[in-house]
Formats: structure tokens, C-alpha cells, sequence
């Protein structure tokens, strides 16, 4: 039986239609010359904004500097190709700061794959200038976390410890802790898991077995598997409501290589991410015209994976930007409830049950000695209520 379903892009601007176009096609001049509707009363500074905003630049500025003028004018590719060229150095800079980390780390033998930045560039697109990247991301086992501390102090890198925590529930409330280095200007983030809890994922030994070596540096750096990359970016991309383009172009370029997708759709099941997947192969078929072979398509032939694309196409209607607070209330309100229906019934009663483990936030409201911490347990439900209580009596 035919799958019929299509994603509703009512609402959808017309300028990020035109970019969806622009994406998938290998020759986007004869795609506006044949369709010349598609740039009809295109508002071009609301296509350069969203083009920055969606970090999709450095895909389509090769292409559109190509293009006649009477096409796509002229500052629009000359604005893009700038921030083109920008983020070539940007990369640059970055990958030789990522084979110095690589280099220390491995000589105090601390295990480290990076996630991101220029070798995730290298690994999807074979070109690290074709990719953003503000940071450097990398994930470390848990119990190495001290030394990398003491080893990044003395390169000159600095904490930030923006992270308040009590009975140790950073360990699986946080999942990454960011390094400045104010010399070079470079953020780092070290993780220790994929994804802030609470949730099953891959252990860092599991995944250190399934790493690959990048061949973008001349000492070698650790990167993902394929099969756990394609976990780590669908998992990442849909808890932020895709609200990036980026990240389904990058899960794109994934699906163009070669991957176990058996020991896939088994990873995506046993982390309870199958719907997930399917979310994220929905939305790459249909926004970016992708073929998905029979294996793939059998994570998106139900109707929980369907709700879910349409459910993120939220974020395409207006320009979501979730990092830069505040985030207006209505977006976080409708964020707050699509995060909760991404997750599994096994995922959602683990995530309520841990509003009865302590917050950092009662400590404030009531400290008490370290020795009795445990008490914030029996006492966190009278807590809550009292900073509720204090909340609606404040004018």
C-alpha cells in the first residue's frame, strides 16, 4: 500500500520554501528558470536571515554565487559567499585546535570522540568548509572528567560552573560541561553523555568500540559510528525541534553513506528512539526530496513518527531561536509539550518520577547541612509547593 501522507506547509514562509528548493536541487538556476514563481515576491532580506538563521549558508552559497543576478541579486550572494569565506577560517581554526585536544588528550590517555565541529563536517559532507560550527564538542567517559578538568585548566582553557547541583544529579540531569578559552576565543563542551537525562542511551564504552578514525587531521581523531552518529544527530535535532535546518541537511548527508541500518533500527528501539527516527526520516524526505530505502522507511509507515514532523514544522513557521533567551512564553510552552511527545510511555514515567528527586532549587529554598541531604527527598514535595505558593503571592 502507497503511503499517501504529506507534511501540511501551510503558514510555511515563502522565502524558506524557496530555500528548501534551493537545498535539494543539483541545478538550482534551471529550477527558478523553469518554476520562475518561486522567487515571485521574495522579501530577500527575510531569505538572507533565515538562510544565517538555519545555518544552511555554506550548502547554498557555492550554489548561488553561480546564479545571474536577475535571479538571485547580486548583495545576496555577495553577503552569503562573506560569511562563506568566514566560516571557511572559522573551521580551519577550529580543526587545528581540535588535533591539538586530541593530541593532549590522548597523551594523558583520556579516551575522547569528538561529536561535532569540523570533523563532523569532514565525516557527512567530505568538506569542512560546508558546515557550521561555533565549538568544539567531545565526549569523555564520566569517570575522566577530573583529569580533563585539570588538563584544560592548564591549557589555559576556563569552567564555567553555571551548573548548581545537589545528591549529584548532574551526573544525569546535565550532559555536558562548556570550557572558554579566553586567549583563543574557542568554547569547548565536554560531555559525558549524548543527551541530558533522564534516559537510556549508548555507554561511552559501547560507543568507543563503534568510533571511526577521521582522516581530516594528521594525528588521528576519534569520531562517532555511523550508526550511533545517526542516534546522536536525530536525537539531538528532534529535542531541539529541528528548529535549525542544519540538522536535517546533516542527517541527509548521513544517509548518503553506508550504514548497518539493522544494527541501527536495533539501537533506535533499544534507546527508545524509533519514533524519533522516524520523525527525522519523514522530514528528510519530504522537505529535502531524500530516497529512503525500504529498511528506513519502515520507521516513518506509522502514525506517532507522522504527528511528530508535523508537529516540528512549529518551528519553521516562525524563526524559533531556542538558544537566545528569553525564549518568548507561547514558543517555550509549546517546546515544553513536544519534548514530552517525543518520549516513549517507559521515557515520560521516568521523567515524572524524577520531579520526586531533589532539585538544586530546594537547597536554595531550605539549606541544610550536606550530612542531611537526604532528607530533601520526603521534603521536596513541601518545597515545590512553597516556592508555588511564594510565586502567585509576589506581585
Amino acid at each position: 500500500m502507497v503511503d499517501k501522507f504529506k507534511l501540511d506547509l501551510t503558514d510555511i514562509p515563502k522565502e524558506l520554501k524557496l530555500i528548501f528548493k534551493l537545498l535539494k536541487s543539483d541545478s538550482p538556476a534551471q529550477l527558478v528558470i523553469q518554476n520562475p514563481e518561486l522567487i515571485t515576491n521574495i522579501d530577500w532580506e527575510q531569505f538572507v536571515d533565515l538562510t544565517m538563521h538555519h545555518r544552511v549558508y555554506p550548502v547554498l552559497s557555492p550554489k548561488l554565487k553561480l546564479m545571474d543576478d536577475d535571479i538571485i541579486p547580486q548583495y545576496v550572494k555577495e553577503f552569503l559567499y562573506k560569511q562563506y569565506q568566514r566560516n571557511t577560517f572559522q573551521m580551519l581554526y577550529l580543526s587545528g585546535e581540535m588535533e591539538r585536544v586530541g593530541r593532549t588528550f590522548a597523551h594523558d590517555e583520556i579516551p575522547l570522540i569528538f561529536l561535532k565541529g569540523p570533523v563532523l563536517a569532514y565525516e557527512l559532507y567530505g568538506d569542512i568548509s560546508l558546515r557550521t560550527s561555533s565549538d568544539l564538542d567531545m565526549l569523555i567517559p564520566i569517570n575522566q572528567l577530573e583529569k580533563a578538568d585539570t588538563l584544560l585548566a592548564e591549557q589555559g582553557y576556563q569552567k564555567d560552573n553555571y551548573i548548581k547541583t545537589v545528591l549529584n544529579d548532574w551526573k544525569w540531569r546535565h550532559h555536558h560541561v562548556t570550557y572558554f578559552h579566553p586567549q583563543k576565543k574557542i568554547k569547548l563542551e565536554v560531555h559525558w553523555r549524548l543527551n541530558p537525562g533522564p534516559g537510556k542511551e549508548p555507554s561511552f564504552k559501547e560507543m568507543w568500540q563503534r568510533k571511526c578514525i577521521s582522516k581530516l587531521t594528521s594525528f588521528p581523531v576519534n569520531v562517532l559510528g555511523k550508526e550511533d552518529m545517526f542516534l546522536f544527530l536525530v536525537s539531538h535535532g528532534a529535542r531541539h525541534g529541528w528548529s535549525r535546518m542544519r540538522w536535517l541537511v546533516d542527517i541527509r548527508e548521513l544517509l548518503h553513506q553506508h550504514m548497518d541500518w539493522q544494527l541501527t533500527k536495533r539501537l533506535l528501539k533499544k534507546y527508545q528512539l524509533y519514533q524519533t527516527g522516524g520523525q527525522a526520516l519523514i522530514l528528510v524526505e519530504q522537505l529535502l526530496d531524500t530516497k529512503l530505502t525500504r529498511g528506513m522507511k519502515a520507521l516513518t509507515n506509522h502514525t506517532c513518527p507522522k504527528e511528530l514532523a508535523q508537529k516540528a514544522l512549529f518551528y519553521y513557521k516562525q524563526q524559533v531561536n531556542l538558544h537566545t533567551e528569553p525564549v518568548p512564553e507561547a514558543v517555550a510552552n509549546y517546546h515544553k509539550h513536544y519534548l514530552f511527545s517525543l518520549m516513549s510511555t517507559q521515557q515520560r514515567l521516568i521523567f515524572i518520577m524524577s520531579f520526586l528527586y531533589p532539585y538544586p532549587e530546594d537547597q536554595s529554598t531550605l539549606p541544610l547541612p550536606k550530612a542531611v541531604h537526604f532528607l530533601y527527598f520526603p521534603l521536596r514535595p513541601f518545597l515545590w509547593a512553597w516556592r508555588k505558593t511564594r510565586k502567585h503571592a509576589l506581585p
